[in-house]
């Protein structure tokens, strides 16, 4: 698989399962906003930066995107991604969209994930590189 790691900072937050969308949230934000309702709770992601002060967040999660579109016949993708994280003792947190699977680490967390990624075949692409054929020697050094 390839990836895309993401610059902006993103938090996760929980309202109450009863509340409606917060007025804050910006839908138009980049690269990841996703509102997930349930029973139990209003989930939030967004950048951090749209974050209201003395909103409970989980905050300092970095993206990563895996390139897509994916088709819904696929199988294995996220337990080969987030089995390679794991390996590297990074939390993880997973969003899945029609299109693709976003993996948010810590951003302490977010070289480890890459290296895991890499050592096991995937291609991560950073944002300060082109986005360019994988280089047949192997990973490209950060």
């Amino acid at each position: 698989m390839q990836l895309d790691v993401h610059d902006t900072l993103l938090a996760v937050c929980r309202l109450p399962a009863d509340e409606p969308v917060p007025n804050w949230v910006d839908l138009s934000a980049r690269p990841l906003v996703s509102i997930t309702g349930t029973a139990d709770e209003l989930s939030l992601v967004l950048p951090q930066a749209q974050l209201p002060a003395g909103v409970a967040a989980e905050s300092g999660w970095r993206a990563m995107s895996v390139r897509g579109p994916l088709a819904f016949h696929l199988t294995g993708v996220l337990a080969s991604l987030s089995g390679a994280i794991a390996g590297a003792g990074v939390a993880i947190f997973v969003i899945s969209t029609h299109d693709t699977d976003w993996l948010l680490v810590p951003q302490e967390g977010l070289a480890a994930a890459c290296e895991a990624l890499e050592r096991t075949g995937h291609r991560v692409h950073h944002p300060a590189r082109p986005a360019g054929p994988a280089d047949p020697a192997g990973p490209t050094a950060r």
